[in-house]
């Protein structure tokens, strides 16, 4: 492999791609086991599509690369200080080249995406556009950059679960409810993880705006609203009884979460809980199909 297409993929932090992809692709596949076997299964037949799931696994690919790469366009200055070894503040990539590549892999994604089929398409445009607004404006937004976070990633589930259509967005509403309110409220806690950090740079987070404690608090509604809502899949015949072990499980790391924030003021470690719960949580949806 050249340096340059290296450089490039380290601009789009490839790993990262990797993960939203197959994030998408296990969407797709809990739709489709959704659709064959639970309440909607009556609106729905046919063979798992093989084709569309690699189209999918693309389309996030180098969407979620193109937002990598145009958030290190706009983070030239603060990555100069903090991460001069990235491809812009390094000299290995120009900062206009960087820009067109993220517009490029934008476009390439987004047809790819209506390729499979319109509802794919209009997801894919709409969150590359939410993905140029944030890196441009809404990252030093309070809250809207954590919300926008927090719809991105659960989207990503939704995305591949609309490979089916509305019955597939509709199989998997809820999973990207719950991943949205527990993503948002992580982003929150590492906000306040960051604060010192943050100060310094001259950011515009929630706790430099309110106050780490009131957006602990914040935090925690979220996180435990998404506590309270995790057994609606069972509740709604969705998924069966194996998800509401597993959930429970998340949950316990959820609440984890809340104490470490809360009781030990320990933003670091809650964040790390957080993350883990979220894992328990995307086991439970599958292992629940």
């Amino acid at each position: 492999m050249s340096a340059g297409i290296r450089t490039y993929l380290e601009l789009m932090r490839y790993g990262n791609c990797f993960m939203a992809g197959f994030a998408a692709v296990i969407g797709t596949l809990i739709a489709f086991n959704i659709l064959i076997s639970g309440p909607l299964s009556s609106d729905f037949a046919g063979a798992f599509p093989f084709l569309n799931a690699g189209l999918v696994f693309l389309a996030v690919f180098l969407v979620s690369g193109a937002g990598n790469a145009i958030n290190d366009y706009f983070d030239i200055r603060i990555d100069s200080i903090n991460r001069p070894e990235r491809p812009i503040p390094s000299g290995r990539v120009k900062a206009k080249e960087a820009l067109y590549f993220s517009y490029l892999l934008f476009a390439l994604g987004t047809l790819l995406a209506f390729s499979i089929n319109s509802i794919c398409g209009l997801i894919a445009l709409f969150n590359s556009m939410l993905l140029i607004l944030y890196a441009k404006t809404l990252k030093g937004t309070p809250l809207l950059g954590n919300l926008s976070i927090g719809y991105l990633t659960g989207s990503v589930f939704l995305f591949g679960a609309s490979v089916f259509g509305l019955g597939g967005v509709k199989a998997l509403s809820v999973l990207f409810l719950l991943a949205a309110l527990a993503i948002t409220a992580r982003e929150i806690v590492k906000d306040i993880e960051d604060m010192e950090g943050d100060r310094q740079e001259g950011a515009n987070t929630l706790p430099l705006r309110i106050g780490a404690k009131k957006a602990g608090y914040l935090a925690v509604l979220i996180g435990l609203l998404a506590v309270t809502l995790s057994p609606l899949p069972y509740l709604l015949s969705i998924l069966g009884s194996r998800y509401l072990y597993l959930v429970f499980l998340a949950d316990l790391g959820f609440l984890a979460a809340v104490i470490q924030l809360l009781v030990r003021n320990n933003p670091t470690k809650s964040s790390k809980m957080f993350k883990i719960a979220m894992f328990f949580a995307l086991i439970a949806f599958i292992a629940g199909v």
